[in-house]
Order: C-alpha cells, then sequence, then structure tokens
C-alpha cells in the first residue's frame, strides 16, 4: 500500500506555531493560547455549552524560570464519574459546539481512544477515560479548541517534543515515563521528540494527543508575520529548564520564498492494486472508505504484471485517520 503526503491549500492564513521545549500538556496548551490573547470570556462561553457541571475555568498571571506567563485553572467539584469514549463523542454532540472546534476536539479524543484501546486490548467505544475523561481534561481540550477558533488559527505546528524518564505514577499504576501512551500518539503521526533528563512528566496524553491531531507540520518556527505570542505554565517549577509551553501567532511571510503555511492541511494517499475483483466490490469499497471518513476516494483502471487488467483503489484521509481509513481500505479490498 503507498503512503504518499500531500500538502493541500488551505483557506485561510492565521498559524499558530507551538515551542514544546518543556513538553506539553492540555492546561499548557489552553494557558499558551489564553496568553496569547484568547478572550477568557469567549472561551468560557463556548464551553458552557458542554452538557456537564461542576467546574469553572480561570487563568492565572504567574512566572515560571523568571518568564511571565499564564496558568490555566480548571475546579472542578468532586467525582467518580469514569467515562467512556462513546460518552464523550455524546456529550460533543450534545454541545452543538462551531464545526471547527467540535471537529478539533473530536479528533483528540478520537487518537487518544484509539491509542488507549490498543494499549489495553479494548474496543474503541469501550475505553475507559481516567485522566482524559475527568472534567477538567474536558475542558482542556474543547477549551483549547475553542481558544484557537477564538484567534481565528486556520493552521497548527510544532516544535519536536521534550518528553521525561524514570516512572510516573497514574490511574493505571506506575509507567515508564513517557507512557505509553504518550509514546503510542507520537509515533502514530510520526512526530518528532528527544527526551530530557528529569524524571517529571513533561509531556501528558491530553498534551500529546491535542498535538499530534492539530500539527499540520513539525519543525523550528516557519516563516511569519508575527501578530502575538504567549507562554502556557505548568503547575510545577521545573529545575533545569521554565515549564512553559509558548505559542506563536502570526501569517505567512513571503521572505525565503514562502514557508510551509502556504501549503495548508496535510493529507495522506493510500493506495492499494487489486484485481480479480467485482465492480459490486469496488462500489462498496468507495462508499465504505467515504463513511470512515475519507475526503475523497476513487478507481483507476490499470495494467498489471503478464498484462493483466487490474484497478488502483486510492483515498485520500487526514493524518489523524489515516489507519482506520487503512483498515478500510485492506479489508473492504
Amino acid at each position: 500500500m503507498a503512503d504518499h503526503r500531500r500538502w493541500m491549500q488551505g483557506p485561510g492564513n492565521t498559524t499558530a506555531w507551538f515551542h514544546c521545549f518543556a513538553g506539553i500538556a492540555g492546561d499548557m496548551t489552553l494557558g499558551a493560547l489564553l496568553d496569547a490573547g484568547a478572550d477568557l470570556d469567549e472561551v468560557r462561553g463556548l464551553l458552557e455549552r458542554l452538557p456537564i457541571a461542576g467546574w469553572h475555568l480561570d487563568a492565572e498571571p504567574v512566572m515560571r524560570g523568571g518568564i511571565a506567563a499564564t496558568q490555566a485553572i480548571v475546579e472542578v467539584a468532586p467525582t467518580t464519574v469514569t467515562r467512556t469514549y462513546a460518552h464523550i463523542t455524546g456529550l460533543l454532540a450534545e454541545a452543538h459546539l462551531p464545526q471547527r472546534i467540535y471537529e478539533r476536539a473530536s479528533n483528540a479524543f478520537a487518537a487518544i481512544a484509539e491509542v488507549e484501546g490498543r494499549l489495553h486490548r479494548r474496543p474503541v467505544e469501550q475505553v475507559h477515560f481516567h485522566e482524559v475523561g475527568s472534567i477538567d481534561a474536558i475542558i482542556d481540550i474543547v477549551g483549547v479548541a475553542a481558544a484557537l477558533e477564538v484567534l481565528g488559527v486556520d493552521h497548527v505546528a510544532a516544535s519536536p517534543i521534550a518528553t521525561g524518564m524514570g516512572m510516573i505514577r497514574t490511574a493505571h499504576g506506575m509507567l515508564p515515563n513517557p507512557s505509553p501512551a504518550v509514546v503510542e500518539l507520537l509515533a502514530r503521526v510520526g512526530a518528532p521528540s528527544h527526551g530530557v533528563d528529569t524524571h517529571i512528566e513533561l509531556t501528558t496524553p491530553t498534551g500529546a494527543g491535542l498535538m499530534t491531531t492539530l500539527a499540520e507540520h513539525w519543525g523550528p518556527l516557519p516563516a511569519l508575520k508575527i501578530r502575538s505570542t504567549g507562554f502556557g505554565a505548568g503547575s510545577n517549577e521545573l529545575e533545569h529548564l521554565p515549564n512553559l509551553a509558548q505559542v506563536v501567532l502570526g501569517a505567512p511571510s513571503d521572505q525565503a520564498g514562502g514557508s510551509w503555511s502556504n501549503y495548508g492541511q496535510p493529507v495522506i494517499l493510500l493506495e492499494v492494486n487489486v484485481d480479480d475483483v467485482t465492480g459490486e466490490t469496488l462500489a462498496h469499497c468507495v462508499s465504505a472508505l467515504l463513511e470512515a471518513g475519507a475526503h475523497d476516494a476513487w478507481i483507476t483502471p490499470i495494467v498489471m504484471k503478464k498484462g493483466r487488467p487490474a484497478y488502483t483503489v486510492s483515498a485520500l484521509a487526514d493524518v489523524s485517520l489515516a489507519r482506520r481509513v487503512g483498515e478500510v481500505l485492506t479489508t473492504e479490498s
């Protein structure tokens, strides 16, 4: 099966680049966007559409490593509720959020559910979210999507992501740092990362789920006409580096012949060559690919070895949906 990454022109030109030099977490991402100018009341208003109660979002000015930053603080009432992925998708659907907010939040939860399901050998719909299903994590993920919309962000990019080492305590018990979920999330899109000699959890599953589904490009700060910047603070001071995530907002610059942002959203082209197949099977395959979330799917007649007539079945999909669409492509063809 061929896997070709292609870049397609996007409709907007506002880019957010995240500098993950001390890792990334949901609250750090949200804090950085609030620090960069996302209006807190507007973000709260969008979050209040969620059919959940017992929470309050605030933004507190703090210092980390001598740098002024914003810490996003979610206060929640005590609860013992453990939500499944199916429960989360129901909450998002019931909230009637603007389309782009819904898609960005849904993609993050879907990626985390896929990884957790594979790690714990459970169907995706039955995956139990522990930390990620808590109210504060839901507010973080949907809040990030809302803040991006308030700021009018069309494209997201990120630096390589820093991770810690050693062991960490989680709802599943003691786990290696970075956690298996974080490693799987980074691996599923080929996100660049590097380790830091600290036993603190620098990158959380929430942060990794957000960044790996939002980012269209990985690398240094692209050529931008910078509009604003912000720092989101983690909850603790670190000894060797500031516990911060930075976001830089701007429009693509024409310097140095333009930048990757001019190409917009990344998609993956998945293809398979098949012979000895009926037209009914091919038609069903195209329909199943579209139902799985492919942007488009099509069939091309080809000639294989020894002059045999055959077909190439192709599908164009978001990076975050590549595994799901690929599975449909192989099973239905």
